[in-house]
């Protein structure tokens, strides 16, 4: 379905950082793009679309070439036949909740509106604007405004290709569970292939088929989450990420305030551990499980 293979020089907060990327994506696969920040994931869902170009290299959709350096080959976004999700929802204000759906739906294609908005849940709020929803409501228009483009693509004869940039990290944990459960519905009524960036491990497994783990510009690691998340386990190794909530002194160490998941959790450091660690850093903490108790 999808052919990667593309090289482009990103300027990132540490210097110059060359993204290098060689990578296949099966035909209806939920794929995600996982790693720290600033590895170049979003850069590369952009080059996907046809908002950036690669320096060099080729992408190649179902077939089709969307981008070859060599060939002096660059279609326009308007050309590729994706829908797109950003995090910030990227909703038209002056236009209501149908109107935002309908206009990446051709004129022989309006007969769809309905559906769009019933299956994303928004047919009782198709008349209201933007700014009267709520985060989830207004995910679920940017989602279904992605599916519409999706769609014409599709009849179109092409291969539905669905882009995410994070696209629920900026919920509630109860409503991400419940639109990554919407998501991989409309992925498999769709018969859609999925590129998402994703920083949320449990929605990786929730979703994915396909890991693709990338840090510096480079994919380190790849595979199915199982594969790529879960072989230190089989060592009795047990590795969590978290976010450091607060640093403090205590007699000769240091006492870590961290945030696991939705649980707060507290761990002793040595000085040389705390030296370069601030407030609001994603860390990874590691510890032997050889044994680990169970509870439901």
């Amino acid at each position: 379905m999808i052919r990667i293979e593309c090289r482009k020089h990103l300027a990132s907060a540490t210097g110059g950082l060359q993204l290098n990327v060689q990578m296949h994506i099966e035909r209806n696969a939920f794929v995600t793009l996982f790693g720290p920040s600033g590895a170049g994931k979003s850069t590369l869902l952009r080059m996907l679309a046809g908002l950036d170009h690669p320096d060099s290299g080729v992408i190649e959709v179902a077939g089709e070439v969307w981008f070859d350096s060599d060939k002096r080959i660059a279609l326009p976004p308007q050309q590729r036949s994706l829908g797109l999700v950003f995090q910030d929802y990227a909703l038209f204000p002056n236009l209501t909740v149908a109107e935002n759906v309908a206009y990446a739906l051709t004129k022989s294609q309006k007969h769809q509106l309905a559906r769009l908005l019933e299956l994303s849940g928004l047919s009782v709020l198709q008349d209201r604007l933007p700014a009267n929803l709520s985060g989830g409501q207004k995910q679920r228009v940017a989602l279904a405004r992605a599916l519409a483009r999706v769609l014409s693509g599709a009849i179109d004869g092409k291969s539905p290709l669905l882009l995410l940039d994070e696209p629920l990290s900026a919920l509630d944990v109860s409503l991400r569970v419940q639109l990554q459960d919407e998501l991989l519905a409309l992925h498999r009524e769709f018969g859609l292939t999925t590129v998402m960036v994703s920083h949320d491990i449990a929605e990786v497994f929730k979703l994915s088929q396909q890991v693709f783990v990338i840090e510096v510009g480079a994919v380190i690691r790849s595979g199915s989450p199982s594969a790529v998340f879960l072989q230190q386990q089989l060592q009795g190794q047990l590795q969590l990420q978290a976010q450091v909530l607060a640093i403090r002194k205590e007699d000769v160490v240091f006492i870590l305030s961290l945030l696991v998941g939705q649980n707060i959790v507290e761990i002793i450091a040595a000085q040389d551990e705390v030296e370069n660690l601030r407030v609001g850093d994603t860390i990874a903490i590691e510890a032997k499980a050889f044994s680990p108790m169970i509870f439901s």
